[in-house]
Parts: structure tokens; C-alpha cells; sequence
């Protein structure tokens, strides 16, 4: 295993978190715009602790989608390393281990009454604590179907992974590669 199962849910939530956004989303349209749709978010990802069901919850999170995209995007690691630990210290991550929900001891970073956009930003901060950590940056691409903007992150054993999960981009690339084949002969 490359990461802890709690580092990489977080990862995962991330990704679909910033996949919502208008130009990563499969529909080319913003997926985060409804209360319906941050509850279908929330509860897929498996984030516990209180939810307000605000106007301002969402916008919060709705925002906070710019800032883990950037983590993709910053080149030099320094920057990312500075990203995190302002979201770390913005949250006020205070670190402690729990146990619920059958996933055994792990670290949830700020309480469970934090804003819910805080719980997200830090523990997704937290996770990429661990991808630096583990020099596993690379790990953490965009989409390499030419006409995609979503972000995935490689689980995979031999960093071969290339295409995100949103819009069938790896089939899409296939076929387009194997039809100009089929046409240059």
C-alpha cells in the first residue's frame, strides 16, 4: 500500500471535489452549484462531522475547489509545501487520532463542528502532507486526454495511470488514436 486508506480517500475526495469544477466536469458544467449536489459530494466521500446546510457552507466549498487545483498545478514544490501549510494553519489542523466507521485508528485534523469547508481543506492538506512526505508528487496529474482538465491522482503500482475518471478520457484517447491509425494506412 503507497498511502494510508484515510490519506487516500482524501486524495480521492480531492479529486472529484476539484473535477466538479466547470472546465475538469464531465458535462463542461459547474457540478457544485446545488445543496442536492454537495450532499451527493459529501456523502460519497465519506466526510463525517456536522453540515449547516448553508448557502455559505457551499460557496465556501465551492471555492476552496481553486485552491486543491492549484496544488495540482504549481510546479515548484516549495509553493505546494506553502499551500499546504497555510490551508493547515487556516483550518487550525490540530491533529489527533480517531476511530470510527471500521477504518481503525486514523488522523482527523480539526473537530468535528469545524466549518465543513475547514474539515475538507485540512484534510485534504493533511493527505498531501504525506504525498510530499513520501516524494510522491508525481503521482498527482492532470488529465492527458488532450481536450481534459481534470486532475486524478495515480494509485497505481507503476505510476502508469494517465487518464482521470470523469469523462472516459482513456477510451476516448484509444479510440481516437486507432481511428487516425486506421486512417494514415
Amino acid at each position: 500500500m503507497l498511502f494510508t486508506h484515510d490519506v487516500e480517500l482524501s486524495l480521492a475526495a480531492a479529486t472529484t471535489l476539484v473535477n466538479t469544477l466547470p472546465d475538469a466536469s464531465h458535462s463542461g458544467e459547474d457540478e457544485l452549484r446545488t445543496m442536492t449536489q454537495l450532499d451527493a459530494w459529501f456523502d460519497g466521500e465519506g466526510f463525517t462531522g456536522d453540515r449547516l446546510h448553508t448557502t455559505v457552507e457551499l460557496e465556501s466549498l465551492r471555492a476552496l475547489r481553486l485552491r486543491l487545483r492549484a496544488l495540482w498545478e504549481t510546479e515548484r514544490e516549495i509553493e505546494v509545501v506553502s499551500a499546504v501549510n497555510g490551508m493547515l494553519a487556516e483550518g487550525g489542523a490540530l491533529p489527533r487520532l480517531v476511530d470510527h466507521d471500521g477504518f481503525g485508528w486514523h488522523i482527523h485534523a480539526n473537530a468535528p463542528d469545524a466549518p465543513l469547508a475547514d474539515r475538507v481543506m485540512v484534510e485534504i492538506a493533511m493527505a498531501w502532507v504525506d504525498v510530499l512526505r513520501q516524494g510522491e508528487r508525481a503521482r498527482m496529474k492532470r488529465c492527458a486526454a488532450d481536450d481534459c482538465e481534470a486532475v486524478l491522482v495515480d494509485f497505481s503500482r507503476n505510476r502508469s495511470k494517465r487518464f482521470c475518471d470523469v469523462g472516459n478520457c482513456g477510451n476516448r484517447m484509444h479510440v481516437r488514436a486507432f481511428r487516425a491509425r486506421s486512417a494514415a494506412s
